[in-house]
């Protein structure tokens, strides 16, 4: 094999390659066995076709197309690893010459990885907001835990606003009831805006067993935009009562017994989930700093291909609700070229961060270990509900298990970003990573999955 490489630009090269015929020949014996073993042909067992009549029968130029189609591949890896070039992504295949018992002359394009020089981590600043828990925010967690041990109490009255009604509902266009348009005993919150839009206009000084109409329009199914008539029945009206707040509340919604010790549980979670915050913000904040601060060119063929990948993710995704990209872009409000344009842009941020951090581990020559790549395994098998080993097998058989190594490798440079950045608050105090990685740990420990509440 003979190849010279041309750099197209600083994140593309070209590859040009000649295969003398000979080295062909271990290709096309697979070839020949692979057809014929395929191929059935009267008086021939499979797989003991000989050459001449897999020839004759299928063509001599199916056989030297799937022996190419298997040199290829083999022959890029030659190339690169012969000119130490470090590709990204997938390589456009054009074949300049081949005619059979000639040389095969291929030309390949492929993205490579940009040389970066990164800035002095150390010289980089980031603000992130400084954590503050007030008393409001410890009351508005305290409403929300009185919510959840509400009882609904019927009461001889008309609704009002928050009040919680037992309804029948029928929808009717032209006469003829709407298909789906119909409910029996629904509990609804008056106010809510949950149902169809006026109805809780005219729930509000209705009683048990009045009835009204009124009209909307439609909002899904085939009568999509058409008005309808719709007849409401109220079958009862139940007043949330919400707990007293106090001691006996805080045994009833907690493990504490005394309303100043949940308080301060309050206050102390609400702390570290502010803290979780700020490490997050030093994060995105960080890696930004780093980007701006370094010269990244993004790999327009490794863009393309996470644009195109990102939109059948999605296309799979409303698949699987029933919808289409045509429908997504209507209800957003936007055009097939904004979502790519989108799409476009996250996906060189996030390319961007990959090459930094890649850089990064490089430099520094970050090592992932056989227990930190496992457990790593262990995390998102556990995400995807799958036993370790089961989903390690189906990484291996999907070919992406060098991109789950590649994750925790960058995870363990994104550290370093964090350890070398300066962080300050915006009150000018100075948080060292240890302390915001110390109060994500203890975040994960403090769940709030101890808090349990009754259903209505």
């Amino acid at each position: 094999m003979k190849s010279t490489v041309e750099t197209l630009s600083p994140t593309r090269v070209r590859l040009e390659i000649e295969v003398p015929f000979a080295e062909l020949e271990p290709s096309l014996k697979k070839a020949y066995r692979e057809i014929g073993s395929q191929v059935n042909i009267p008086g021939f067992r499979r797989g003991k076709v000989p050459a001449a009549v897999i020839d004759q029968r299928v063509g001599r130029g199916a056989v030297l197309n799937e022996a190419v189609q298997e040199v290829i591949p083999t022959q890029i890896l030659a190339a690169v690893r012969e000119h130490e070039v470090r590709t990204l992504g997938r390589p456009e295949v054009e074949i300049t010459e081949f005619t059979d018992g000639q040389p095969l002359k291929f030309r390949a394009e492929v993205d490579v990885r940009p040389e970066i020089t990164l800035p002095d981590l150390s010289a980089i600043e980031v603000t992130v907001d400084a954590i503050s828990v007030t008393d409001e925010d410890v009351e508005e967690q305290l409403k929300g835990l009185r919510d959840r041990f509400a009882t609904l109490k019927t009461v001889e009255r008309t609704a009002l606003v928050g009040d919680y009604v037992q309804i029948d509902l029928v929808a009717k266009v032209d006469g003829e009831e709407v298909p789906g348009g119909s409910a029996t005993n629904v509990s609804h919150e008056v106010g809510s805006g949950q149902l169809v839009p006026g109805l809780d206009d005219v729930l509000v000084g209705m009683g048990a067993d009045d009835s009204t109409t009124f009209t909307t329009e439609l909002v899904g199914g085939e009568f999509e935009g058409r008005e309808a008539e719709v007849s409401v029945t109220v079958k009862s009206v139940k007043d949330k009562q919400l707990p007293e707040l106090d001691d006996e509340f805080a045994q009833l919604a907690s493990e504490f017994d005394a309303l100043d010790e949940l308080k301060e549980d309050l206050r102390a979670r609400l702390s570290r989930v502010k803290r979780m915050e700020q490490l997050y913000s030093a994060r995105d904040l960080a890696l930004k700093a780093v980007i701006d601060a370094t010269d990244v060119p993004a790999p327009e063929g490794v863009v393309k291909d996470e644009v195109e990948s990102r939109k059948e993710s999605m296309n799979d995704q409303l698949q699987r609700i029933g919808a289409s990209l045509d429908d997504y872009l209507e209800t957003e409000g936007k055009t097939a070229e904004e979502m790519d344009a989108e799409l476009s842009e996250a996906a060189v941020e996030g390319i961007k961060v990959q090459l930094v951090l890649d850089t990064l581990a490089d430099a520094e020559d970050i090592q992932v270990s056989d227990d930190e790549f496992g457990h790593e395994i262990v995390h998102r098998a556990q995400r995807a509900g799958m036993g370790p080993q089961q989903y390690y097998d189906q990484l291996v058989q999907a070919g992406v298990a060098g991109a789950v190594f590649g994750d925790v490798r960058r995870g363990k440079a994104l550290g370093l970003v964090l350890e070398r950045v300066k962080i300050l608050d915006s009150e000018g105090n100075t948080l060292s990573f240890d302390d915001l990685r110390g109060a994500a740990d203890s975040h994960e420990d403090h769940d709030h999955g101890d808090h349990e509440g009754h259903d209505h």
